[in-house]
């Protein structure tokens, strides 16, 4: 019996140590000190964490096709929404090439979540974004079209009803089923935030990787305003008087809608925003966005209506870096253009921003590691000729963005924060007064190797971030792998403010430019 309980007693000195919700201390580089705990982990990549009105943490999973509440404080999970019944297609990221002809997931799946800001107090609505069709579900081999011309799939926003008691999401309403989705390029953040006094829903689609890796023959849309990729789309939270089933969600003061032709399209010229935030700073209220770039340029936009922020004609800022360049580049040569891609080829990134117009054309607020036109013309001739020394850009991949507005942390005020998932860490940059530019140094927070963040959350009182992190380290690139050392795999993980902290000193030079990337920054390959 004695040995029993020796036995017993090591067991559980074993699994406390191993436990993930065990706390860590980290100390950032201002001097704040954190702790970290697991809330919650074995989740299905989760890609949406937002922190509730009734104190729980909401959280959809991108390959698990399911909405949960979890208590913050426990962990506890409920479950209430499963739409794996809501796609036509199956789990090929789980099933062998050899028996599905290769036939790839969708970027993402199941992605944003937006709860009403009346949630609980009459508004009892949930809007939500999936993937539900595959174009070559009942197709052999891939289902993609032949020539790299794309993997085309189907996206839908639905609004549901939560009931409190019963712990369900019912009654669905499809606002839009029609918006192109691919197994790249999604974006499919939504955001609830004011226009003019009133609330609407905002939602991000990404150019569908139309010029790179398997879609590197699609034709890129992204400044075409008849088409949904590559733009930021507004529709209605309660439907209008309008008689189409799906126009009545789209608002008629949009601005590229028509007599007889509604159009959801807010702005356009966007890559992949996958992150989608709105704050009131000095008084006025912003839209911010986070954005991927290619083999530089990751962006941060404020975004306005009807606005053109520039891809694939600008990458990152109208500064020339990309002239005589693209966005993206493959080894197919029957491919147009030196870069062999649908992407177009950049004569001057300042000649095509004159065009599109200064009152219509938007310069990022920040870019992330704009290099040197040689960099990058060196990077896109190593992989056009397939060298065996695979090429490594600085980039960050920001998954997603929020705006810190609480006064708990010092000097943390008016910042934004953006999860990455290349670099594995929290980008926080301060603001000026209005919120309309960055007002000191780009800071980093939290840094793990091998592990990628994919949204945050923010309690009420600002003293405790959560971020949400991705399952595997598969990305859409050449690059996806699955680090043996990935930590935290599909979790939730607190972290909470205990002191420390100063105010941010104001940048004494060009604030558009970010510091040099580090090295863990640079040796990873785009998302």
């Amino acid at each position: 019996m004695l040995r029993f309980f020796l036995l017993l007693s090591c067991f559980l000195l074993v699994l406390c140590a191993a436990s993930p919700t065990s706390a860590q201390n980290l100390t950032g580089p201002k001097g704040e000190v954190f702790t970290l705990r697991v809330v919650k982990d074995k989740l299905s990549d989760p890609w949406e964490v937002t922190y509730g009105p009734d104190q729980h943490l909401w959280v959809t999973e991108a390959k698990g096709y399911r909405v949960s509440r979890l208590n913050p404080a426990t962990g506890a999970q409920t479950v209430l929404l499963d739409l794996n019944s809501a796609r036509n297609f199956p789990r090929y990221d789980k099933i062998p090439d050899q028996k599905d002809g290769g036939k790839p997931w969708p970027q993402g799946g199941l992605m944003g979540m937006a709860l009403h800001p009346q949630l609980l107090t009459g508004k009892p609505y949930v809007y939500l974004a999936y993937a539900y069709e595959f174009a070559g579900a009942d197709q052999t081999g891939s289902g993609c079209d032949p020539n790299f011309g794309g993997c085309h799939f189907t996206m839908r926003v639905v609004r549901y009803e939560y009931q409190p008691k019963a712990q369900r999401l019912v009654n669905p309403l499809v606002l839009c089923d029609s918006i192109p989705g691919s197994n790249d390029h999604n974006s499919g953040r939504l955001l609830i935030a004011p226009a003019n006094g009133q609330p609407f829903l905002f939602y991000t689609v990404g150019d569908m990787g139309a010029g790179q890796f398997k879609n590197v023959g699609r034709p890129n849309h992204a400044q075409q305003i008849s088409s949904y990729e590559g733009k930021v789309l507004r529709f209605n939270l309660e439907p209008d008087q309008d008689q189409g089933e799906y126009d009545r969600w789209i608002p008629n003061d949009n601005p590229f809608t028509k007599p007889q032709k509604q159009n959801a399209v807010w702005s356009y010229g966007h890559r992949n925003a996958q992150g989608l935030a709105y704050a009131l700073i000095g008084g006025t209220g912003r839209i911010y966005a986070s954005e991927h770039g290619p083999f530089s340029d990751d962006e941060l936009n404020l975004i306005e209506k009807g606005k053109n922020y520039g891809h694939p004609l600008i990458i990152g800022y109208a500064d020339n870096n990309y002239n005589g360049l693209a966005a993206g580049v493959s080894t197919h040569s029957n491919l147009p253009g030196e870069w062999h891609t649908t992407y177009p080829t950049i004569k001057s990134e300042k000649e095509n921003a004159a065009a599109l117009g200064k009152d219509t054309y938007r310069d990022p607020l920040l870019s992330l590691y704009p290099n040197s036109q040689a960099f990058i013309r060196n990077i896109m001739t190593q992989s056009r000729n397939d060298e065996k020394a695979s090429p490594e850009w600085p980039s960050d991949a920001p998954s997603s963005i929020d705006v810190y507005t609480a006064s708990a942390i010092p000097g943390w005020q008016n910042s934004l924060l953006i999860p990455t998932l290349k670099s594995g860490k929290l980008i926080r940059v301060p603001l000026n007064a209005s919120g309309t530019a960055p007002s000191g140094d780009t800071l980093s927070y939290f840094h793990k190797s091998q592990i990628r963040y994919r949204d945050l959350a923010i309690s009420p009182d600002g003293k405790k971030l959560y971020l949400a992190v991705d399952s595997s380290s598969v990305t859409s690139g050449p690059s996806g792998e699955d680090p043996k050392g990935s930590q935290y795999k599909g979790a939730i993980l607190e972290f909470t403010y205990v002191k420390g902290g100063s105010a941010t000193q104001k940048a004494t030079g060009a604030t558009k430019r970010s510091p040099a990337p580090t090295k863990a920054a640079a040796t990873r390959k785009e998302e």
